[in-house]
């Protein structure tokens, strides 16, 4: 009987489906101090790898955002492109980041990265996986900014550009007293993220 149970239990452990893997981006807002809440939200639920940009590394020293991360080894920065990198045909960083991702979620994305992802650029690790992300994919952004930033012109055509690429924008929350456009809680992008892969799961079965 213990035997028969134990083939049970590995035959159940392999064909167990993976977990959703969720590629986590970080800009430089005051926001990015959230982003430990962001990592381990998206961790209850999926495998989590994420990049941040130089930036946001003024806001992730943090005390408070720097302790709550739990899978230190699972955060890409600027230099981490070139660490493997010695030759052509050495591994590329944001290919493989890019490729191993089933969702990538720039949460909090700032008023400059969105708009250098709608011009096309890719001047760092992050915009660079942006370029090369097969938008097949889903992708979805939750941006923090001043509210002057939010309200410039600008930033409808980036939204709107980035928009026909297939990026879904997870709203920010307006700050009465300042007037800023912050990200929206991180319970919330989330499940945001969750109901929408479930669905999709649902959908392909």
């Amino acid at each position: 009987m213990m035997a028969n149970s134990d083939s049970k239990s590995a035959i159940g452990h392999v064909n167990a489906p993976r977990k959703p893997r969720i590629l986590l981006g970080c800009c430089g807002s005051v926001a990015a101090m959230k982003f430990g809440l962001v990592f381990n939200a998206f961790s209850e639920w999926a495998e989590v790898r994420a990049v941040v940009t130089e930036t946001s590394l003024q806001f992730l020293v943090h005390e408070k955002a720097e302790s709550l991360f739990t899978h230190r080894h699972d955060i890409y920065k600027d230099d981490s492109e070139w660490k493997n990198w010695k030759k052509i045909g050495d591994s590329v960083l944001h290919i493989e980041l890019a490729n191993w991702a089933d969702i990538m979620v720039i949460s909090p994305l700032s008023a400059h990265t969105l708009s250098k992802i709608s011009g096309g650029l890719c001047d760092n690790l992050l915009t660079s996986i942006v370029r090369a992300w097969d938008y097949e994919k889903p992708m979805f952004v939750a941006p923090s900014m001043d509210g002057c930033m939010w309200r410039n012109p600008f930033t409808e055509q980036n939204f709107m550009s980035i928009e026909e690429l297939g990026v879904t924008l997870i709203p920010p929350v307006q700050h009465m007293q300042t007037n800023m456009r912050e990200m929206a809680d991180p319970s919330t992008i989330s499940s945001t993220v969750k109901s929408f892969y479930d669905s999709k799961i649902l959908k392909d079965k």
